[in-house]
């Protein structure tokens, strides 16, 4: 495999001695950069071209009050450098819409694609959670529905119904029906036609707002491909981003390989949460009744879990080995192309809050992705990697890093050996 990172704003951090960083990294496995947010630390990072928006009838944003012109050359320099490496260069939370991506097409020209986070996604926390919940039909969102001939009526009865069901579950239903296959599931949760309609219509308000974007992506006057970030694929009829729809839409898939526990996106900590809310719903049920909902719903099968606290206790070597495999696999089956996929790894606590995940389960996540048939994958840093990480992923990827602190490059996260001894340097060299 070979790995793309993410360098995310501000940022001043990567541009000091990003020539030496992209040595190391390139000589690790590195073969791709992504940059994003556009933005300096309380800056912007160019001055956008209000030309361009009124050619597309769009209006500019305003204009930044001020923009560091050092900083600015010094950025466009080390996107020159990783696009002279031959390293894809593609711009993070760029906004979508064809004035917005022509604009930084034309002002930085390293740049040969563009990635939207979440594209589409429809919300799947059940308790309120990161700014919404499953059962609801947020602001904003009744214009989209309206637009794919959504009857809103019919959506909130829905919504409704799926409410009342999951008030309504008992332990001898759960388990004679959640482990039974999907018409016992339809039987456990009682779906109803409005129920369908609504998760008929999130359904295809992702699809549409995936035509948009490719139709904007289509509009910039170069070649830059389209990449989005789906939630990893057990979520993926839940949130609406069906995977084969979406690889006709999307140049490259970034499915997201998030399963910290706690914060927010992390599989574990989505997991819980449903256990913990299906359980103040249904005082009745047992943590492995609500388990088992959640598998019947998601298919999602946690090795080795069977209450709230065995959550507490870490991932076990067969979580990677069936969960993570299996994820990777029905991505790689579903897009169809493993060219076109590249999984999204993140394992620490910054930006999603969550439980942080060592170098062990960075590596059982490689591995288990690799071992599917994944050739590529981006690493997320917390916000730098550390040198456990970087020893795993250039071991699997390019040449082993060194530990040696006297090496031009360290991983920003790892103190060097040298630092702990006061300024003292040893009598002899070895």
């Amino acid at each position: 495999m070979n790995c793309w990172i993410f360098a995310h704003n501000p940022f001043e951090y990567w541009m000091e001695g990003f020539k030496e960083r992209f040595d190391a990294w390139h000589d690790g496995g590195v073969r791709g950069l992504v940059v994003g947010r556009m933005q300096f630390d309380g800056a912007a990072c160019w001055t956008p071209d209000p030309r361009v928006y009124e050619r597309f009838g769009e209006s500019p944003p305003d204009p930044p009050a001020a923009i560091d012109r050092e900083k600015e050359r010094r950025f466009h320099a080390m996107l020159d450098d990783a696009a002279g490496r031959g390293w894809p260069v593609f711009i993070f939370g760029a906004g979508t819409s064809k004035g917005s991506l022509q604009d930084l097409a034309n002002a930085f020209p390293q740049v040969s694609g563009f990635i939207i986070d979440g594209p589409g996604e429809n919300h799947y926390e059940l308790a309120f959670h990161h700014g919404g919940e499953l059962l609801e039909v947020r602001p904003g969102e009744e214009g989209r529905f309206n637009e794919v001939g959504a009857d809103l009526d019919r959506v909130h009865r829905g919504i409704a119904s799926m409410r009342q069901r999951l008030h309504e579950l008992t332990p001898d239903r759960v388990r004679y029906l959640a482990p039974a296959g999907t018409l016992a599931g339809l039987a456990l949760f009682d779906i109803d036609e409005d129920t369908l309609h609504w998760l008929r219509a999130r359904r295809e308000s992702s699809r549409l707002s995936w035509a948009q974007a490719r139709d904007n992506i289509d509009a910039v006057d170069r070649k830059v491909e389209l990449g989005g970030i789906p939630r990893t694929a057990a979520f993926s009829s839940l949130t609406g981003q069906d995977y084969q729809q979406m690889a006709s839409y999307f140049d490259i898939v970034f499915p997201k390989h998030y399963y910290w526990h706690r914060g927010f996106d992390g599989l574990y900590g989505t997991v819980a949460r449903w256990v913990q809310r299906l359980c103040r719903w249904n005082p009745s049920l047992t943590e492995s009744d609500a388990f088992l909902v959640v598998r019947s719903l998601f298919g999602i099968d946690l090795p080795r879990v069977d209450s709230l606290l065995d959550m507490e206790l870490g991932f076990p070597q067969e979580f990677f080995d069936e969960l993570v495999f299996d994820e990777s696999e029905r991505a790689l089956e579903a897009v169809g192309d493993p060219d076109k996929v590249i999984f999204w790894v993140s394992t620490g606590r910054s930006p999603h809050a969550g439980d942080s995940m060592g170098a062990r389960d960075l590596h059982g996540i490689l591995a288990a992705s690799e071992r599917a048939g994944a050739r590529r994958f981006l690493f997320h840093p917390d916000p730098e990697m550390g040198a456990p990480e970087w020893r795993v992923i250039s071991n699997m990827c390019g040449r082993l890093w060194q530990e040696d602190p006297s090496s031009v490059f360290w991983p920003g996260d790892s103190a060097r050996g040298d630092e702990y001894s006061g300024g003292r340097k040893p009598a002899v060299e070895d």
